[in-house]
């Protein structure tokens, strides 16, 4: 069974840096992507980051580009999301989600989602 264990997230403020940790189990992961989403209050989850777990492919969301960093460290199963100069906007609850996806930026392509960790950034 594969689980999904996120951590790091909590109450910032703008302009700060967190850094969410997700930490997979349960099988090989050699073939999947790992997916950063997030979702605030009253709005759809929205696709932030993802990283192919073969290789060094990330991808970003327009909303997030060149402030978050996606990684992988592959002898531990887990993929950080490194959040630098982080605005009021950024506040929601942030999943990660894993699958054998080639769309990477759609939810609908994950298998596996962690619990959330909430992410709150005051202005």
């Amino acid at each position: 069974q594969v689980q999904l264990v996120e951590s790091g997230g909590g109450l910032v403020q703008a302009g700060g840096s967190l850094r969410l940790s997700c930490a997979a189990s349960g099988r090989s992961f050699s073939t999947y992507a790992m997916g950063w989403f997030r979702q605030a209050p009253g709005k759809e989850r929205e696709f932030v980051a993802a990283i192919r777990w073969s290789g060094t492919s990330t991808y970003y969301s327009n909303s997030v580009k060149g402030r978050f960093t996606i990684s992988k460290e592959n002898a531990k199963n887990t993929v950080y999301l490194q959040m630098n100069s982080l605005k009021p906007e950024d506040t929601a609850v942030y999943y990660c989600a894993i699958g054998t996806t080639a769309g990477v930026s759609v939810a609908g392509s994950y298998d596996y989602w962690g619990q959330g960790t909430q992410v709150t950034v005051s202005s």
